[in-house]
């Protein structure tokens, strides 16, 4: 996938208030460490998280992603009724339908000729949405529009908690498929897409590549299952067999990346990847060759937040200063499923 029209006109995120440090996670699951004879500390020591945050109680993803979404609006310059398509492209959403992005579309106050639709795809809905607006403004369907999520990890952390301290079946092997949960955070992100005419930016999308391997597809599953009884999402996650699938699938996707888009990795200047943890971000760039510096890491103070993570990393990277006019930024996305998105964009050197 190429681009002529593409620029990536704004960026904006939204932290949640509450922090929850991986020791404070730890402390509640006390009782279950000191039957089954774990380690306290290790929670952090494997992952690299030191806290996550979460949004207050009660909040709907909708109502998070309309400031966002307002954020970036306003930050691009743009109108209102420049946008033609929103996307929400969390995980987390209000209701089954209708589409969380109408409830978002209403707050923003879109006009009503603005297209609307929610895009789910794991850690990459956000990356999706991007493809699909990129794409319709191409083709000239529309001239700009919002890419948006909000993703709330509270019920799934503190529902594992739970099921961890009432199981009695709980042991020191199957604790390990909870052990990811329990890394969720909470955030919201947004970008605001726009063709290279309205653009005061100047930022180009200029193209991205997606891989899948779907025999993968069982290695992490969440849901609201039945017999937990409390309406709280569980999710079971190998994280070891996962961990290694997914750097393949990226290395695979990594490849015809730079062909696609003629790049070479001594060309890329920065990069931001999805936040899972130390281990993840360590294997991902030895095995792409490319260094540490040039990564944005986010997952030690805010966790693993699905969908918004890597958009999360790149709006406080382009906010914090981590990149510099001209650079090439590629932008490497694993989903569980498993699929691999990458985007490169080259931003305005003036």
């Amino acid at each position: 996938m190429l681009y002529e029209h593409v620029c990536v006109e704004s960026l904006a995120c939204e932290l949640p208030p509450h922090v929850v440090t991986s020791d404070e996670i730890e402390q509640q699951l006390a009782p279950v460490y000191e039957r089954l004879g774990l380690p306290f500390g290790r929670l952090e020591l494997m992952t690299g998280i030191h806290e996550r945050r979460f949004f207050d109680r009660g909040v709907r993803p909708s109502q998070i992603s309309s400031i966002t979404a307002r954020k970036a609006l306003n930050a691009s310059g743009l109108k209102a009724d420049d946008i033609g398509l929103l996307i929400h492209g969390s995980v987390c959403r209000d209701q089954l339908e209708p589409a969380t992005a109408s409830g978002v579309h209403h707050a923003v106050g879109l006009p009503k000729s603005a297209a609307i639709l929610d895009v789910s795809n794991a850690c990459l809905g956000l990356l999706n949405g991007m493809l699909v607006l990129a794409n319709m403004i191409e083709l000239g369907q529309v001239r700009a529009g919002i890419v948006v999520g909000t993703e709330d990890g509270r019920d799934l952390v503190e529902g594992t908690i739970h099921s961890l301290l009432t199981s009695p079946d709980v042991t020191r092997q199957s604790i390990k498929l909870d052990f990811a949960s329990l890394t969720i955070g909470s955030g919201s992100a947004a970008i605001v897409l726009c063709h290279r005419d309205l653009s005061r930016s100047g930022h180009r999308l200029l193209g991205g590549v997606c891989l899948t391997d779907t025999s993968h597809h069982e290695l992490c599953a969440g849901g609201v299952e039945s017999v937990t009884a409390d309406g709280r999402p569980r999710m079971q996650t190998d994280s070891e067999a996962l961990l290694h699938a997914g750097i393949e699938l990226a290395a695979a996707t990594w490849d015809r990346f730079q062909l696609e888009l003629g790049w070479q990795t001594a060309e890329v200047q920065k990069v931001f990847t999805h936040q899972v943890g130390k281990a993840h971000r360590k294997l991902l760039l030895d095995r792409l060759g490319l260094s540490a510096e040039i990564d944005f890491p986010t997952v030690e103070f805010l966790g693993n937040t699905g969908a918004v993570a890597l958009p999360t990393a790149f709006a406080l990277g382009v906010e914090r200063g981590h990149v510099a006019p001209g650079d090439r930024v590629a932008l490497l996305g694993i989903g569980s499923g498993l699929s691999s998105i990458m985007l490169g964009i080259e931003l305005n050197a003036n």
